[in-house]
């Protein structure tokens, strides 16, 4: 009689295999650390803002339910209307400024010439100075009664600006300090410049492609991944823009500068209205993410991966 050959155990659909799971386990053991980070300093300030929003709160009472009292609020507010106006305002003109010139000068910079080392540390140190030290440094030099700026076009023969007093020029000059350090742009698209395979350029130039032409059809779709990333990121940031309307107007001249992070910080800090700066808050981050979410439902159209067009 035949002994019955032992039942070889078999992996059950669905679940892992021991060291699928040990593996499982590492990997949620190292993303500890940011997870706790998270919740601790992102998502939970987040979604108490969102909670507070509802209500009147001055810390050291019992919160009083509002529900959306302050969000009809905002209906009336002038304030908040020119808050969110040169918010929009500085986003729409500084990101589309900033991501031109970085490209510009990573095309520059992308070159093999000598020296070129040295240049690329000179367009990049700027980043890595304080803000708030680049911010009172371009006070100065846009100060209309002996800033170096005026100077000079005094010496040309030009008219000189009020600039930073003047309302007209007020919010233009906030848009060059966030347009003027873009060091940090300019080095991750060298990164995708030189990410770009040169057998394509060899190949155009075989065709009898020009500069443009290569540029047109070879590297501006090649780094539109990275374009893309980067238009997002400068996004949100710009959305965020504090130091500057803060340290040199404080919302002025008659508003000309206030920003939507300027608003909420009056409100929370100077009026102690800590309920409305939530609520102010709470419009900031949907700005934010309907303009991520615009961004990334637009980008099927223009941004191209290696085998895939998006198309």
């Amino acid at each position: 009689m035949r002994t019955p050959a032992p039942e070889t155990t078999r992996k059950q659909p669905g679940r892992l295999s021991r060291a699928a799971q040990r593996d499982q386990r590492r990997f949620y053991l190292f993303i500890l650390p940011w997870l706790i980070g998270f919740v601790l300093f992102q998502a939970g300030p987040m979604l108490f803002a969102i909670g507070i929003s509802f209500t009147d709160w001055l810390l050291v009472d019992t919160p009083v339910w509002r529900g959306l009292a302050h969000y009809r609020t905002m209906r009336s507010d002038a304030a908040f209307h020119a808050a969110l106006r040169n918010t929009l305002y500085y986003s729409a003109a500084s990101v589309p400024l900033a991501i031109a010139l970085s490209l510009g000068l990573a095309l520059l910079l992308n070159r093999r010439w000598a020296g070129m080392s040295v240049f690329r540390t000179i367009f990049f140190v700027p980043s890595l100075v304080s803000g708030v030290a680049v911010v009172l440094v371009w006070g100065w030099l846009f100060n209309p009664r002996y800033g170096a700026v005026n100077g000079l076009l005094g010496s040309l023969g030009l008219p000189q600006p009020g600039w930073l007093s003047d309302p007209r020029w007020a919010m233009p000059t906030i848009i060059l300090l966030g347009v003027w350090s873009v060091g940090g742009i300019v080095v991750v698209y060298l990164a995708g410049l030189q990410n770009v395979p040169t057998e394509l350029y060899d190949a155009a130039r075989i065709d009898g492609a020009g500069r443009w032409q290569m540029l047109r059809a070879i590297t501006l779709p090649m780094v539109s991944p990275v374009t893309f990333f980067l238009m997002v990121m400068v996004t949100i940031g710009s959305l965020q823009v504090f130091a500057p309307v803060y340290v040199l107007t404080e919302g002025g001249p008659r508003n000309a500068t206030l920003t939507l992070p300027l608003y909420i910080y009056q409100n929370a800090f100077r009026f102690q209205k800590y309920g409305y700066a939530a609520a102010l808050t709470v419009v900031l981050i949907v700005i934010a993410l309907a303009l991520t979410l615009l961004q990334l439902a637009l980008a099927r159209r223009w941004v191209y991966y290696t085998g895939w067009s998006g198309r």
